[in-house]
Order: C-alpha cells, then sequence, then structure tokens
C-alpha cells in the first residue's frame, strides 16, 4: 500500500469570459481509495461534474472570467502490485471485451502504421508482457527527456524522428509500437512522486491477460506509486485542462510525495 499526498495549484488569466472543462482529481478505482479530496475552483457558482473518459474519474465544467485558479488537495491509497511483465500473456484479438478493442486503433496522436516496421524489426519474435516490457526499455533507451519547444500538437511520430520528448510523447510513442502489435493501449494521467520535474504525468496502459497494466517508459514512476487521474486513447482525452476560448497561463504548481 502506498499513500500519496498530493496538491496542485494552477493560475490563469482570461481575457474574456470562458467555459473550462478541468480534469485534475484523482479518481477513485478499485485499486486507489481517496481518503481525503478538496477541490475549489475559481469564484463563480455554476459548475458541474461529469463522467470522465469510460467512467474512470471525473471532469468538472466551470465558466469564469478575468482569472482562473484552482486549488485540489488529495490524500490518495494506492493497492496496486508492479506488474511482472515476463510472467503476463497476451490477449488474442478474438477474446478482446468491448471496452479495449478501441484502443487497438489509431487516435489523434497515435498512428499505428507508423511503427509498424520499428516494432517488426526491433521486437521480432516477442509476445504479451515480454514485449510491452521491451518496448519500454527501448523507448528509455533511444529517446531523450526534454523538449526544446512547445510540444503539445507533436504526434508520436514526429516525436519519435526527434528522438526527444516528455511524459506525453514518450507515452504516445509506446501506445502507437503496442497497438502496433495487436495489443490494445490507452493514455493515462496520473501523479506520482518520483516525477522530475513535478508535473502532471503522462503514461501509458496495457491490456495483457485480460486485464490494464500501467507501464512508464521513462523510468521515472511505478504503477504501484502513480494515483490515475483519468484515461483516454491520448492526450485529447485527458487534458487536465481544456479551454473553450482563451486562457494564459500565470502559475502551475504540482506537489505529490509519499504520506
Amino acid at each position: 500500500m502506498t499513500l500519496l499526498q498530493i496538491s496542485a495549484e494552477l493560475s490563469y488569466r482570461l481575457p474574456a469570459p470562458c467555459t473550462i472543462l478541468v480534469q485534475v482529481e484523482a479518481a477513485a478505482t478499485t485499486d486507489q481509495i481517496l481518503e481525503h479530496s478538496d477541490i475549489s475552483i475559481g469564484t463563480a457558482d455554476d459548475k458541474t461534474i461529469v463522467a470522465a473518459h469510460d467512467g474512470i474519474g471525473t471532469r468538472l465544467w466551470t465558466t469564469q472570467q478575468e482569472q482562473l485558479t484552482i486549488s485540489y488537495a488529495a490524500r490518495v491509497a494506492i493497492d496496486r502490485a508492479n506488474p511482472d511483465f515476463a510472467a503476463l500473456p497476451g490477449t488474442a484479438l478474438s477474446d478482446l471485451p468491448g471496452h479495449a478493442v478501441p484502443y487497438l486503433f489509431n487516435s489523434l496522436y497515435c498512428s499505428v502504421n507508423a511503427f509498424d516496421q520499428v516494432v517488426t524489426s526491433e521486437f521480432s519474435g516477442l509476445r504479451g508482457g515480454p514485449l510491452v516490457a521491451a518496448m519500454a526499455d527501448y523507448i528509455e533507451r533511444v529517446m531523450t527527456y526534454g523538449s526544446d519547444s512547445d510540444n503539445v500538437h507533436t504526434n508520436a511520430e514526429q516525436s519519435f524522428a526527434a528522438r526527444k520528448g516528455v511524459c506525453r510523447d514518450y507515452a504516445h510513442i509506446m501506445i502507437s509500437m503496442a497497438r502496433a502489435a495487436n495489443i490494445p493501449a490507452r493514455f493515462a494521467s496520473t501523479y506520482a512522486p518520483d516525477v522530475e520535474p513535478q508535473d502532471f504525468h503522462a503514461v501509458p496502459e496495457v491490456f495483457l491477460d485480460g486485464r490494464w497494466h500501467l507501464i512508464d517508459p521513462t523510468g521515472m514512476a511505478e504503477p504501484a506509486d502513480m494515483a490515475v487521474i483519468g484515461i483516454g486513447r491520448d492526450a485529447t482525452d485527458v487534458s487536465f485542462l481544456t479551454a473553450f476560448g482563451s486562457m494564459n497561463m500565470v502559475e502551475q504548481r504540482v506537489t505529490v510525495t509519499r504520506a
């Protein structure tokens, strides 16, 4: 059991009234319990909570003007083991449950066909969990962590060609590789204590042996230490803030420690 103490402080200027979709709260799931969770968003009263992608976690709609401030604090108990990927078999396509099937296909930032060749050449003969572990090791080895520019619109193919990116890019690359190998893979937004610099942390989640398993190709986080916020096809579905209008960041701080 891992106990995480989480805090997030975000501040944005809004040139005009703006409707915003917020997803920063850790999800309540079978393997993570919210012992404490408190969120404060701006001054407006119009806040609506809705279910997040696939019913994992929640999103919050709010309309604010002039300034958006978010303060979130939580204590999360995580009861999730680190998987032994060497012992995890894959799942035959015909045995996949319906909820896993959409995660075999292309999405905005993840192109399956773009990674067919590298999967064939680099991981020949591997299947299931050993294949997933080899992909994570390969990405960590060939990629350099960091970004020289705003990469919010960079897709997996572009990040891999540059051999450089941040956690969202590592996640998109591995998701694309896994899908190219007929393994369902999705994007998970998380909090984790050993991430440097501290921020929201993106990792892939792969479907093996009848269930989903987190894995971090950056090597910074273990599944047993991650608090999941939400999941999606790629970063599009799990943005911590989506503004339907214009906003400018003033400050953003995320702190995650073991309690």
